[in-house]
Protein backbone atom coordinates (compact mmCIF):
# COMPACT_ATOMS: atom_id res chain seq x y z
CA UNK A 1 0.00 0.00 0.00
CA UNK A 2 1.49 3.67 -1.35
CA UNK A 3 1.12 5.82 1.89
CA UNK A 4 3.37 8.95 2.10
CA UNK A 5 3.29 11.64 4.74
CA UNK A 6 1.04 13.97 4.30
CA UNK A 7 -1.71 11.79 3.22
CA UNK A 8 -4.86 11.50 5.15
CA UNK A 9 -5.92 8.11 6.27
CA UNK A 10 -9.81 7.27 6.44
CA UNK A 11 -9.94 4.20 8.78
CA UNK A 12 -12.51 1.89 9.51
CA UNK A 13 -12.81 2.85 13.12
CA UNK A 14 -13.19 6.22 15.07
CA UNK A 15 -10.44 7.37 17.51
CA UNK A 16 -11.67 7.58 21.22
CA UNK A 17 -12.46 11.38 20.13
CA UNK A 18 -15.10 10.15 17.69
CA UNK A 19 -13.07 11.32 14.42
CA UNK A 20 -12.20 8.51 11.62
CA UNK A 21 -9.07 10.22 10.10
CA UNK A 22 -5.98 10.90 10.89
CA UNK A 23 -2.99 12.55 9.62
CA UNK A 24 0.15 10.79 8.74
CA UNK A 25 3.47 12.26 9.88
CA UNK A 26 6.13 9.06 8.91
CA UNK A 27 5.95 6.40 7.24
CA UNK A 28 8.36 3.11 7.17
CA UNK A 29 8.56 0.13 9.28
CA UNK A 30 5.58 2.04 11.66
CA UNK A 31 3.55 4.79 10.87
CA UNK A 32 3.41 8.18 12.94
CA UNK A 33 0.06 9.62 12.22
CA UNK A 34 -2.38 12.23 14.12
CA UNK A 35 -6.10 12.43 15.06
CA UNK A 36 -7.29 14.89 13.30
CA UNK A 37 -10.17 16.11 15.86
CA UNK A 38 -8.43 16.10 18.64
CA UNK A 39 -4.61 16.27 17.29
CA UNK A 40 -3.48 12.95 19.44
CA UNK A 41 0.29 11.20 17.82
CA UNK A 42 0.51 7.53 17.61
CA UNK A 43 3.14 5.18 16.51
CA UNK A 44 1.29 2.27 15.03
CA UNK A 45 2.93 -0.87 13.40
CA UNK A 46 2.34 -0.60 9.36
CA UNK A 47 0.59 -3.94 10.11
CA UNK A 48 -1.78 -3.03 12.27
CA UNK A 49 -2.22 0.45 10.78
CA UNK A 50 -2.82 -1.59 6.81
CA UNK A 51 -5.56 -3.54 8.14
CA UNK A 52 -7.86 -0.60 9.56
CA UNK A 53 -7.24 1.96 6.36
CA UNK A 54 -10.50 2.44 4.61
CA UNK A 55 -9.63 5.05 2.10
CA UNK A 56 -6.79 7.29 1.67
CA UNK A 57 -7.57 10.74 0.84
CA UNK A 58 -4.55 12.72 -0.60
CA UNK A 59 -4.62 16.04 -2.72
CA UNK A 60 -3.13 15.48 -5.83
CA UNK A 61 -0.76 18.12 -7.18
CA UNK A 62 -1.61 19.20 -10.51
CA UNK A 63 1.02 18.48 -13.29
CA UNK A 64 3.57 21.73 -14.26
CA UNK A 65 4.14 22.27 -17.58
Amino acid sequence: MDVRPGDILQMKKSHPCGSKTFLVLRSGMDFKIRCTGCGHEVMVPRLKCEKNIKKILREEKPEEL
